[in-house]
């Protein structure tokens, strides 16, 4: 199927985020006297939406709110990102190449996509083409986001190819009924889905695709 548009996902795809976000929530929680390190709490964040994740802490540490953690997270992380955040390696040079429509499509709020991408210089690629679950009330693995974007690139979602670094968006797309690329994921990650999408693990790979 011809490739017509492309969805990236943001952290961790187009920017090398995850990371970071960790250590500011071990930092967090270390204010509040709970004593977590980033190796274990990677897998709880990878993909997946955020009040979740810090629901399922809160529930688990009662010296933890959940209302006062995500304000200081969100108070804290773009200090952060514009000290310390990197675009993953090849990503500008990927997507300032691309001859069709691409837009960024995340379970993070439009501030901290908007952060994320200016910091590291790919902002004015995606000008106008930032979809945020939070406007769609809607985040992966639900398809809903990616048909959103899609839709507001007017393109048909089976025609957009979607590169993704976690199982919830790898899910997305293939619920949507994207062509999805899974970016730096083992089959073990994967699991069962693993013959059902692209592994690549480098990103300049994309353009060979469209």
């Amino acid at each position: 199927m011809k490739i017509d548009a492309v969805i990236f996902d943001c952290d961790g795809t187009l920017v090398d985020s995850e990371g970071l976000a960790v250590e500011i929530v071990v930092d967090l929680l270390a204010e509040a006297g709970v004593r977590l390190s980033a190796v274990e709490l990677m897998p709880r964040f990878h993909g997946r939406r955020f009040a979740t994740v810090i629901d399922e802490l809160c529930g688990a540490f009662s010296a933890l709110d959940a209302q006062a953690l995500t304000a200081r997270f969100r108070a804290r992380t773009p200090v952060v990102f514009r000290q310390r955040l990197k675009a993953m390696p090849g990503a500008l040079d990927l997507v300032s190449g691309l001859g069709v429509e691409k837009c960024v499509a995340s379970n993070g709020p439009v501030s901290k996509i908007e952060t994320s991408l200016a910091v590291t210089g790919l902002l004015p690629h995606f000008e106008g083409r930032i979809v945020s679950a939070f406007e769609v009330e809607a985040w992966k693995p639900d398809p809903r986001l990616i048909e959103v974007a899609a839709q507001r690139m007017g393109v048909a979602v089976d025609r957009c190819l979607l590169v993704e670094d976690s199982l919830p968006g790898v899910l997305a797309g293939l619920a949507a009924g994207a062509q999805v690329v899974a970016y730096r994921m083992s089959e073990a990650q994967l699991g069962e889905w693993a013959g059902a999408v692209t592994r690549i693990d480098d990103l300049l790979v994309v353009r060979e695709m469209v």
